[in-house]
């Protein structure tokens, strides 16, 4: 059976990619799988578009690939909705415009949230107290008529897996480039991988199921860091530093 990596939530950060990649390349996976939401920052987005579009053999978008080709009112779009536009070549929106929202390979659904929405959590649920993990049917409800017997996801930025009582496997591989951020829907929270490594994972079956490997991965963050504060960033220059957040950033 093939070896998969689980790639998610690059967002344009280089340095962290180009670590993922060269750490993968020590593991004989056999396909790359990409989660989405590839580009979305003040980093590296073109690189980060033109390595992934040669490397994943699956990438499907997420919600801030979306949102790259939908029509945004100027007094909406952010910073690093402008800097995205303007650092994306022909060939790189071309790539992101063509991807699915989900997809099928073997016996793995592939979805950014959730099968429905990416804008979903599918394993988190938000309440005004905190962030915690969704109850098994709540589970069972969103990924209602999925058959695969492994389901991959992101959005989230946190590393997860989770086992169903009917045998269904879901993993989340956390996220490649941003391990924390805040959010203010449906409640303002945050989320936060509690170090800056850039995550990834490797899934493959054997006799006893699926096997899964998460792996936390160090590279030059600071310098990550450096390039979003200096382009306009400092909450993410945080994020990227300590893999911490804060509500009022």
């Amino acid at each position: 059976m093939p070896r998969w990596a689980l790639l998610a939530d690059v967002h344009g950060n280089r340095l962290a990619l180009a670590a993922v990649l060269t750490d993968l390349g020590q593991r004989k996976v056999d396909q790359i799988i990409n989660l989405g939401d590839s580009v979305y920052s003040v980093l590296q987005p073109r690189w980060c578009a033109e390595q992934l579009a040669q490397v994943a053999n699956i990438s499907i978008s997420g919600n801030q690939d979306r949102i790259l080709f939908e029509d945004v009112a100027p007094e909406q779009q952010n910073l690093s909705y402008r800097f995205v536009q303007a650092d994306l070549g022909p060939n790189e929106r071309n790539w992101l415009a063509n991807q699915p929202a989900t997809a099928i390979v073997d016996d793995i659904f592939c979805c950014h949230g959730t099968p429905s929405s990416d804008t979903t959590y599918l394993l988190e649920h938000v309440t005004p107290h905190g962030v915690l993990l969704h109850s098994e049917k709540a589970i069972c409800v969103a990924i209602q008529g999925i058959s695969q017997s492994l389901i991959v996801c992101g959005h989230s930025h946190i590393a997860r897996t989770v086992q169903l009582s009917n045998g269904q496997l879901i993993v989340n591989p956390g996220s490649v480039g941003i391990p924390a951020y805040n959010d203010d829907q449906p409640y303002p929270h945050i989320m936060e991988a509690g170090s800056p490594h850039a995550r990834y994972a490797i899934v493959e079956r054997n006799a006893q199921g699926w096997q899964v490997e998460h792996y936390a991965i160090g590279y030059a963050w600071q310098q990550a860091a450096a390039t979003a504060q200096r382009n306009g960033r400092e909450n993410l220059a945080r994020w990227l530093q300590t893999g911490r957040a804060q509500l009022d950033d």
